[in-house]
């Protein structure tokens, strides 16, 4: 009779530690898909924050391009005001870019524009911003692949239906120059 008591005991000490051991995962893996959101976020507002400068000194060369700065305008605005939901926040970052392709398409118009120190470093502070976010949206996309993986998978789905952890949204862009396969000339 002792013998099945042990074994008993040793079986509800394994389950209870299994569960204690994956409710920590799924706190540790939510915990880093924050983490790595914020993460994306700041450099989200790093760019908001480069835009108007860039706008500022566009408007000194291209005074008559104004829809062009006026879109970006308002895309800029539109992203900015977003924050917590990554598909929305991908979508406005969308046409930021967007916008942002177009400014630097009307900036090929004017030489001097290209020949500026403030606009080349701009350019060169947005395109580092650009890279970040970018390495940011795969870190980030790698942590919620992991916990979508977790809340999914069998035996854990379980315990992420019992503590509601629930899938995390993934942070994809729609930008076309991201997307396209890059031109290679010989």
């Amino acid at each position: 009779m002792e013998i099945v008591l042990v074994v008993l005991a040793f079986v509800v000490l394994a389950i209870v530690g299994w569960i204690i051991g994956t409710y920590n995962g799924f706190i540790k893996l939510r915990n880093l898909v924050q983490e790595s959101w914020r993460q994306i976020d700041v450099e989200l507002h790093r760019r908001h924050d480069l835009i108007p400068n860039l706008i500022s000194t566009v408007k000194g060369y291209a005074a008559h391009e104004r829809g062009v700065l006026e879109q970006l305008t308002n895309a800029r605005a539109n992203a900015a005001g977003l924050s917590g939901d990554p598909v929305r926040q991908a979508e406005a970052e969308g046409q930021v870019s967007r916008a942002l392709s177009g400014l630097f398409a009307v900036a090929e118009n004017y030489p001097e524009l290209k020949a500026s120190a403030n606009f080349l470093e701009l350019q060169r502070e947005l395109a580092n911003t650009e890279d970040r976010i970018a390495a940011n949206r795969r870190f980030y996309n790698a942590n919620v692949r992991d916990l979508n993986t977790k809340v999914e998978s069998f035996p854990s789905n379980i315990i992420a239906g019992i503590f509601n952890f629930v899938r995390a949204q993934y942070f994809e862009t729609d930008d076309p120059a991201v997307r396209a396969v890059p031109a290679v000339e010989f």
